[in-house]
């Protein structure tokens, strides 16, 4: 996403007890408090909050923003099948999917980009951090907010005591989309498959 686009709407969704609404307000922070910008963060949640619907939009822009609500998301990224099925069609056509490879099944109508974050979490020792993992994985793909910033954004959210460990996946899936990038590259420019 180029820095001349002055407002990115973004959909955070997946299942209460994913820490949803904490990513959500992670990238606002890392937005207002890292980046300088202006950003808005409205939560719900479904009639349970562990294991029901969950959603947080998070507005970014570099003007004053007039209205918190996302019409249309440029970035959804979904961390549950229902999820998913449920806002699919807030997101614009070029807009950025982004899905826990694990959980979420997209139809197959468009592009999208998916990490196992929940896979990684327990990998790492704690599911919890699925939220941070995709957090990284997110910021390197769309770049909304600024590497440091997220990574600082993080670092004053996550509770005390666990700052290192949510750093540590927070970088685990920032290098997952790193990697993700330079192999789409590579495929538009035919490179699969060439030594060099």
């Amino acid at each position: 996403m180029t820095k001349e686009i002055q407002k990115q709407e973004v959909i955070v969704t997946g299942f209460g007890g994913q820490g949803i609404v904490l990513a959500g307000k992670i990238l606002g922070m890392a937005a207002a408090l890292g980046d300088h910008k202006e950003s808005t963060l409205v939560q719900s949640y479904g009639p349970e909050s562990r294991g029901g619907a969950c959603c947080a939009q998070v507005i970014i822009s570099n003007r004053i923003i007039q209205y918190p609500y996302v019409k249309t998301a440029d970035a959804l990224i979904c961390m549950s099948q229902s999820a998913y099925e449920k806002y699919k069609d807030q997101l614009k056509p070029e807009g950025y999917l982004i899905t826990d490879r694990d959980l979420v099944t997209p139809d197959g109508c468009r592009e999208f980009f998916d990490i196992p974050a929940t896979r990684m979490a327990e990998e790492l020792g704690r599911k919890m951090m699925a939220n941070i993992i995709m957090l990284g994985f997110v910021t390197a793909i769309t770049a909304l907010v600024s590497k440091a910033a997220a990574q600082e954004a993080v670092q004053s959210s996550v509770p005390k005591g666990t700052e290192e460990m949510n750093l540590k996946a927070f970088t685990k899936g920032f290098e997952y989309g790193v990697s993700k990038l330079k192999g789409k590259e590579k495929k538009a420019t035919g490179q699969i498959g060439v030594t060099s």
